[in-house]
């Protein structure tokens, strides 16, 4: 049976949004609350790098998902790997919120936290792949660029949702308490919205692409292999074109919330380590910025289609690498409203960078191999991108202060705009011909 291509974009972006929801949640609570709970350092700047850390765990953990469901995506199917990763992601999240914490059981509840951290990174390293894929591969070549960013739109969605649960648990209960137990409630919320994922993914039909590549005996024993030796190319290209978005991202969601919150101390080599705003006032200006960050894929979708994916991520990321340097203008003068314009144009930039990703991953690859190809050029790319710089962007500041997050950034946008400079378009391209 044939998908409703817009029904199937909705059911995309709905399991989207929670997987991005439970990943978001972890990343809020790593810099509020893990960082006083799971860890038992006299140094504060060292709690926040161990809990940073445990946030780019998942970025080693997410090609591991990439290779165990993008094997079983290209040998039976789609659908069926989509509900093992939310199922997977899920389970992990609502056992991070009945942890016990570091003063309960010591060192066991960072070694717990690290692993259940490890099952969210494997179910996301398959999700978003197994998203984009059901996406695309059920949409006409005309319309492929608008219905590919409904998966995108899922990361904007979970970002206003878990920054809406940290909000309300801290305008209910207090920041005392949001730091002491109430930050389980957003964990534990987690079950109802994967019942509710679960049903949309139940209802799915198998994409007529990956039927047709199945019954042409097309699907081949290792897929994971294939793309090494058969398509490394491609996968290369899509890892350094991904990698400045996963810095980008933590940048605006992770550090900067980070530095925002921290006092205004200075480093030993003389660089300011905080501003000391209040928790609630950023969280407060992303939930405004998501709704930006929505905007922006949205309309990437648009312009993805009109004058090509390339291009568009091209003009983008040469953004990016401009808004890299301009970073202290920023972050140095420790205004709202001056993080309020940095989270806005930053959220535009990665909208019109993250949007075409889902659209232009799928369409480097062949049916056989393109759900594992996909997967591992943007996992992977989290590792280049986003693990390097969330485990040493404190470190970063404290020696070289923001121009050194700002040329990291710069750094590998020019990597990634390199990338892009060689690549064809896609746009084209029928994916059952490639």
């Amino acid at each position: 049976m044939k998908n409703n291509p817009a029904r199937t974009a909705v059911a995309t972006m709905v399991g989207t949004a929670i997987e991005y929801f439970d990943n978001y949640i972890y990343a809020m609570a790593a810099v509020l609350v893990f960082n006083l709970q799971f860890f038992n350092s006299s140094d504060p700047l060292a709690n926040d790098l161990y809990a940073l850390s445990t946030l780019a765990l998942t970025f080693f953990a997410r090609p591991v998902g990439a290779i165990l469901f993008g094997h079983f995506g290209d040998k039976i199917g789609r659908k069926k790997t989509l509900v093992a990763s939310l199922l997977l992601m899920g389970i992990s999240t609502i056992a991070i919120g009945l942890l016990p914490t570091y003063s309960d059981i010591g060192i066991w509840a960072t070694l717990f936290l690290c692993l259940c951290r490890v099952g969210q990174g494997i179910g996301l390293g398959g999700e978003w792949a197994g998203a984009a894929l059901v996406a695309v591969e059920n949409s006409p070549k005309e319309k492929r660029a608008w219905y590919g960013i409904f998966p995108q739109l899922g990361a904007p969605i979970g970002l206003l949702l878990a920054n809406g649960a940290f909000f309300l648990v801290g305008a209910i209960w207090g920041q005392k308490a949001l730091v002491e137990w109430a930050w389980r409630i957003p964990f534990l919320s987690s079950v109802v919205l994967v019942i509710i994922g679960l049903y949309l993914r139940a209802k799915l039909n198998e994409s007529q692409v990956f039927q047709q590549a199945e019954k042409q005996g097309k699907t081949v024993a290792v897929p994971f292999k294939k793309i090494f030796t058969h398509h490394l190319k491609p996968f290369t290209v899509g890892m350094l074109i991904a990698a400045s978005g996963y810095v980008l991202f933590y940048i605006l969601v992770a550090f900067a919330q980070l530095y925002a919150k921290n006092a205004p101390t200075i480093s030993e080599a003389g660089h300011a380590l905080g501003l000391g705003i209040p928790a609630s006032t950023f969280t407060r200006l992303l939930l405004i910025t998501s709704v930006i960050f929505a905007i922006a894929i949205a309309l990437s979708g648009i312009y993805a289609h009109k004058i090509g994916r390339r291009n568009l991520l091209l003009w983008s990321t040469i953004a990016m690498a401009i808004f890299g340097l301009c970073l202290p203008f920023f972050l140095e003068n420790g205004t709202a409203t001056s993080l309020f314009w940095f989270l806005t144009i930053g959220f535009i930039i990665q909208g019109l960078t993250f949007g075409p990703m889902a659209i232009l991953l799928p369409e480097l690859f062949p049916t056989e191999v393109r759900y594992s190809g996909a997967a591992l050029s943007y996992t992977v790319a989290g590792i280049v991108g986003g693990s390097v710089f969330t485990v040493f962007s404190v470190k970063i500041n404290a020696n070289f202060g923001l121009i050194g997050i700002g040329i990291y950034l710069a750094a590998i946008s020019v990597i990634s705009c390199l990338a892009l400079w060689r690549l064809q378009e896609t746009k084209q391209l029928e994916l059952a011909e490639i």
